[in-house]
């Protein structure tokens, strides 16, 4: 059964809404500029929650943009630097995927193509509207021909191109929903990276925070081997909004309290603590699933340094003449999640590791007790596993091996690594 990926454009594969941006640029020394973004704006967001058709939509967006060519250069060069992250990590499965994956959008191919082909994805898959310009470059409308600049114009294009085969919506607005309300699609995921449209999420078969996510539950080939919007960071107590905002970007699953609470403790992968907050040894042996601790302050006497190294959990905290730096603490915790940097941990070997693109990362964690640094080599060897680095230190306690491998392996290496006798944790980072 062949697969097709409908992808919209604006606020799904890129960050922003285009005609939103290019009003920006178009209109920047405009008197009146302020108000007609504000128009340009709501007419987008009306479109996008079903509250306005798209055709009325469209055509007020347009007469209001006064835009010419050469701004649409400007907004292609703009665009390019505000594909959503979750999009620009995963070029693998494009490039695997290209005859699949299909751009369709109300937005326009004279900006769509040039952001969207750097992606592995066929100028043929992308289906947009047209502008129309005058003598002079100036764009004085768009080709109503073109179903897309229709209201219902997605269901009309597909009703048209009859693809055979299951096919997924992925998208942000109301027009992608209509693709699973017309029964054209089999699944409709709501992409919230970006925005979050209520009245479009709560009728889709599964939200999205990232494109991650869209891979993972997909089985689909992917960047990284678990989405970070399933990693719960627990953030406790005065931490600076700056860190917070940094790990939010970064795309982790954000909950803050004022005090611990234990109905997180199951389900926490990562937890910023204030200066002065306690965690208990008893709460630290529950949660499983706890990665990494962050401290802004001296951990010692509050969070049990042994407890956490036998558990894998990585502890990184500041002292005093450092709590000036409002990101230092979180930005550690997330290069621990993204390459398996150890630096200035507090509990754990210190590793300073660099990504090698084109492979897969596996971490294990171990007690430091001889021979399984030869049972992990065995079960690598075992599967022919080509290793492209390695990385081992201890401490009294534990073992931290880093392992850089080639994409392509059995499944069941993963299952076999965790089986190691001794291990303490074990996961694929890439």
């Amino acid at each position: 059964m062949n697969q097709y990926f409908i992808i919209d454009f604006d606020s799904t594969f890129t960050q922003v809404e285009a005609l939103d941006e290019l009003a920006r640029i178009s209109l920047k020394n405009h008197p009146d500029r302020e108000a007609i973004y504000k128009k340009i704006e709501d007419l987008t967001n009306l479109a996008m929650e079903g509250k306005l058709s798209f055709s009325e939509s469209l055509e007020g967006r347009v007469k209001l943009l006064e835009a010419n060519k050469d701004d649409l250069k400007k907004l292609i060069k703009h665009l390019k630097t505000k594909v959503s992250s979750s999009f620009s990590r995963n070029k693998v499965f494009f490039k695997k995927h290209a005859k699949e994956v299909l751009i369709v959008s109300g937005g326009f191919k004279e900006f769509i193509t040039p952001v969207v082909t750097p992606y592995h994805i066929k100028k043929e898959n992308i289906y947009a509207n047209t502008f129309i310009f005058d003598e002079q470059g100036k764009i004085i409308g768009y080709d109503k021909a073109n179903p897309l600049s229709e209201e219902g114009g997605k269901v009309k294009l597909l009703q048209r191109m009859s693809l055979k085969g299951d096919i997924y919506g992925i998208g942000d607005g109301h027009s992608d929903f209509q693709l699973k309300e017309s029964g054209l699609i089999k699944k409709f995921f709501a992409y919230t990276e970006n925005i979050e449209r209520k009245a479009v999420a709560e009728k889709a078969d599964h939200v999205t925070p990232s494109f991650d996510e869209f891979l993972y539950v997909s089985d689909l080939p992917r960047a990284i081997s678990y989405p970070k919007n399933r990693i719960l960071c627990l953030v406790v107590g005065n931490v600076p909004e700056e860190s917070i905002q940094l790990l939010k970007k970064d795309g982790f699953s954000i909950r803050h309290k004022e005090t611990f609470e234990d109905k997180y403790v199951q389900d926490v992968g990562m937890l910023l603590l204030a200066d002065g907050e306690k965690v208990d040894k008893a709460t630290l042996k529950k949660a499983v699933k706890l990665k990494t601790i962050g401290y802004f302050g001296n951990a010692k006497g509050n969070i049990d340094f042994d407890v956490c190294t036998e558990m894998g959990i990585v502890v990184f905290d500041s002292v005093k003449s450092n709590l000036t730096h409002k990101t230092l603490i979180a930005r550690r915790m997330a290069d621990f999640i993204n390459t398996g940097t150890t630096y200035m941990s507090s509990n754990f070997p210190n590793l300073q590791l660099p990504k090698i693109a084109g492979s897969h990362r596996l971490i294990h964690i171990h007690e430091n007790v001889p021979g399984v640094m030869a049972k992990i080599t065995k079960v690598l060897a075992k599967h022919q596993i080509n290793i492209v680095g390695q990385f081992l230190m201890t401490n009294p306690l534990i073992g931290y091996v880093i392992t850089d491998t080639d994409t392509e392996y059995d499944k069941a290496l993963l299952k076999e690594m965790r089986k190691v006798e001794n291990t303490i944790k074990f996961r694929v980072l890439y």
